[in-house]
């Protein structure tokens, strides 16, 4: 059918997407190579409340924790945000993805599991109908139509401890630029009784097994984790950055997701942006069917959105990224100085720095 959608990868995004085109009376098919949806899950699954709000799925199911603050500790030094509210939630990535499926179908979008999708049938798709790539971070679909490369990547290790966490209702995070260059390790309480250990570096500065080892092997990480027992483990590779391009215009192909390199840079975390670039161009698509309107569109308006914040999201990154632990940890006792803490519990955003700045701006500022 000459105006089907064809949306290669069944992760969340491509499930988003393939929900939105449903609900605007767009034929979509979802093609992935697993032949079990959502396995297997290596990804960390930490999202805004707010954000979830907004990609309007019924997530309740896949909720294994709440969490309201974090504790950050460099150099030595920690210091810890506490919101006066709940903040973010701990989902399980396979039940969320389950549910994604779900709602897809049942607002009539089809899956097809098991299938390779190679460049011939791209092509052979490519003349049927528009192509979504949500492939992930090595994407056929950006390669096989010259999209453009993604300049850098972060490789993560994770595992799961049978472990009660200190507090379940924060996240750790440890910046240390001599085992994680490039991004952070964290604790996550995933449940009452399971902590997620994890370490993520930029693919260019080592092997992320390699660091997660030294990282757990710390005097500080081992003594936490004492003879509790490991019951799962993995890698994944995460994009940090937009490719060139996320729309062949001629090609009718649009990108979303990891795919498209759609991720908050300060954290690696997609699926919050990947899901909203989805609706946007489910919309988009819809648009260029009925009235022949470009799909180009999609990516204007997701810069418009996201621009500001993806780069000040880069500018964290960077900024972490460069320094040593000594001054990261200075870094921290200015922060404690001026009050930090409790303006971000007040302020803080996990998906759009923007609005921190905007309440600094307003005179809300501790500094």
């Amino acid at each position: 059918m000459k105006d089907g959608v064809a949306i290669i990868g069944a992760g969340t995004a491509g499930l988003i997407a393939a929900k939105a085109l449903a609900g605007l009376g767009v034929q979509a098919t979802v093609y992935d190579q697993k032949r079990v949806l959502g396995k297997p899950v290596r990804a960390s699954g930490i999202l805004s409340i707010k954000g979830l709000e907004e990609l309007g799925i019924d997530y309740r199911r896949a909720v294994t924790n709440t969490l309201y603050g974090a504790r950050i500790h460099a150099g030595g030094r920690s210091f810890t945000i506490r919101a006066g509210r709940e903040v973010a939630h701990v989902l399980d990535r396979k039940e969320l993805n389950d549910l994604c499926h779900d709602e897809a179908v049942a607002g009539g979008a089809e899956v097809v599991l098991g299938e390779r999708i190679n460049g011939q049938r791209l092509e052979e798709l490519s003349g049927s109908g528009i192509i979504v790539g949500a492939d992930g971070a090595v994407s056929e679909v950006a390669r096989h139509f010259g999209m453009g490369g993604i300049r850098n990547y972060v490789i993560t290790y994770k595992a799961e401890f049978e472990l009660a966490p200190e507090d379940p209702g924060l996240v750790d995070l440890f910046f240390d630029n001599r085992v994680s260059r490039g991004l952070f390790g964290w604790f996550s309480p995933n449940s009452k009784d399971l902590l997620e250990v994890g370490i993520g570096l930029d693919s260019r500065n080592g092997n992320a097994k390699s660091a997660f080892k030294a990282f757990v092997s710390g005097p500080y990480v081992s003594g936490i984790l004492g003879s509790s027992k490991m019951v799962t483990e993995g890698a994944s590779i995460i994009p940090m950055g937009l490719r060139r391009r996320i729309v062949d215009e001629k090609r009718r192909v649009l990108l979303v997701g990891d795919a498209a390199g759609q991720v908050k840079p300060s954290t690696g975390g997609g699926i919050i942006f990947g899901g909203n670039a989805a609706i946007m161009a489910a919309g988009t698509i819809k648009r260029h069917i009925d009235g022949g309107s470009a799909l180009s569109d999609y990516e204007a308006a997701y810069n418009r959105k996201y621009w500001i914040d993806t780069a000040l999201h880069s500018l964290a990154n960077s900024v972490y990224s460069r320094l040593g632990s000594r001054s990261l940890g200075l870094a921290i006792d200015v922060l404690n100085a001026v009050g930090i803490d409790s303006f971000l519990g007040r302020y803080g955003d996990m998906d759009m720095p923007s609005m921190i700045l905007r309440n600094a701006l307003l005179g809300n500022s501790p500094f």
